[in-house]
């Protein structure tokens, strides 16, 4: 599992209020009508435990970046994903 820097995980609970989806999905919530979306102690929305990630492509493509850039996204003795 990727470990989210406390700056990335910062820039994706700003993107989440932008997405539509998401914030219909916290409205749900706050009225108590959501149960498999929770917002974390930092305030991230998660579903199952895992950052729901906004549709802002900006963002999506820094994920990505990161993810194919840290040694642990390939197999051990691996140089092509």
């Amino acid at each position: 599992m990727l470990k989210l820097t406390n700056p990335f995980l910062e820039n994706i609970k700003e993107c989440q209020k932008t997405d539509m989806k998401l914030m219909e999905k916290l409205v749900l919530i706050q009225e108590g009508k959501e149960t498999n979306i929770k917002v974390d102690e930092s305030g991230v929305m998660r579903f199952q435990g895992r950052v729901c990630v906004p549709d802002v492509p900006e963002l999506k493509k820094m994920i990505m970046d990161e993810g194919h850039r840290s040694g642990l996204s390939i197999h051990p003795g691996v140089t092509k994903m």
